[in-house]
C-alpha cells in the first residue's frame, strides 16, 4: 500500500486523506517524541529481546495518544505518530496502522477534551447503563454515540464490556472508571468535569473495591480463636 493512499479502517479508522483527494485537515504532517516520551520509550523497549521490538508497539501508540493529549488537548494517535512508531521500531507503517485501528483503546480522530466511554453490555445494560448514557448526552450537551460536545469539551462513544461487571453501571472517562452510576450520579460527575475537577475513580456509592454494598460479609471473625477476635 502506498503511504499516499487511504488507510483501511477498523472499527472507526482513519482516512489520510478525503475522497475529494484532499489532505484531512485533522492529520497533522509530521510528529516527533518528546522528552517525556522519549524517556518512557527506553524502558519499554528495553524490556523486549534483541530483535522483537515490534512487540512494543502498543505502548508505544498509547505514549503517541497521551502526548497528543498533553500537546493539543485531545488524545488521539494520529497517522504521523503511527509512522514514528513505526520508524522507531523497525517494522512496517502498515503494521503499526493495523494495531492502531483494530483496537477501540486508540483515538484514530480527535475527540473532546475528556472521553465518555458508556459500557452497554448486558450486565451494565441491567443495572442502569440506559440511565447513565441518558445523563451523558443531558448533562454533555451531546446527541448520542460518535459526537463531540459544541464546546469541545467530551465525546461520547460506547464501549464492549469494561470488566467491572459486579460494580456495573460502569463509566470509562479518559482511563478511569467510575462505578455504580445512575442519572444523578452522572450528572454530578459531568458537571465537576466541567468544573476543571477530577472526581475520585471508582465506586459513587463508596462500595470497598467489588464487596456487596454496605461493606463485606465475609472473614468477620477468625475460627477457632478464643472468644471471637474480629478482623
Amino acid at each position: 500500500m502506498s503511504q499516499d493512499q487511504d488507510i483501511p479502517s477498523i472499527g472507526g479508522g482513519f482516512h489520510a486523506t478525503h475522497a475529494t483527494g484532499k489532505a484531512d485537515p485533522h492529520q497533522p504532517d509530521s510528529f516527533a517524541f518528546d522528552a517525556e516520551s522519549e524517556a518512557q520509550i527506553a524502558k519499554i523497549v528495553a524490556r523486549y529481546p534483541e530483535g522483537k521490538q515490534a512487540s512494543a508497539v502498543i505502548p508505544l501508540l498509547y505514549l503517541v495518544q497521551r502526548q497528543m493529549r498533553r500537546q493539543t488537548g485531545s488524545a488521539w494517535v494520529p497517522r504521523a505518530g503511527m509512522d514514528a512508531v513505526a520508524a522507531r521500531l523497525g517494522m512496517p507503517p502498515i503494521r503499526v496502522y493495523e494495531v492502531a485501528t483494530f483496537y477501540l483503546m486508540f483515538n484514530t480522530r480527535p475527540i473532546g477534551t475528556h472521553h465518555l466511554q458508556v459500557c452497554g453490555t448486558t450486565p451494565c445494560w441491567l443495572r442502569g447503563s440506559d440511565e447513565v448514557l441518558r445523563a451523558c448526552k443531558d448533562a454533555g450537551e451531546l446527541k448520542g454515540y460518535g459526537d463531540t460536545s459544541a464546546d469541545g469539551m467530551f465525546t461520547l462513544t460506547e464501549v464492549e464490556c469494561l470488566g467491572g461487571c459486579v460494580n456495573a453501571p460502569i463509566l470509562q472517562v479518559d482511563d478511569d472508571y467510575y462505578e455504580d452510576l445512575d442519572y444523578e450520579s452522572t450528572v454530578r460527575l459531568i458537571e465537576a468535569l466541567k468544573r476543571g475537577e477530577k472526581p475520585q475513580p471508582g465506586s459513587v456509592i463508596g462500595r470497598q473495591t467489588s464487596a456487596p454494598e454496605g461493606g463485606p460479609l465475609t472473614l468477620l471473625d477468625v475460627p477457632g480463636s478464643q472468644g471471637t477476635e474480629k478482623v
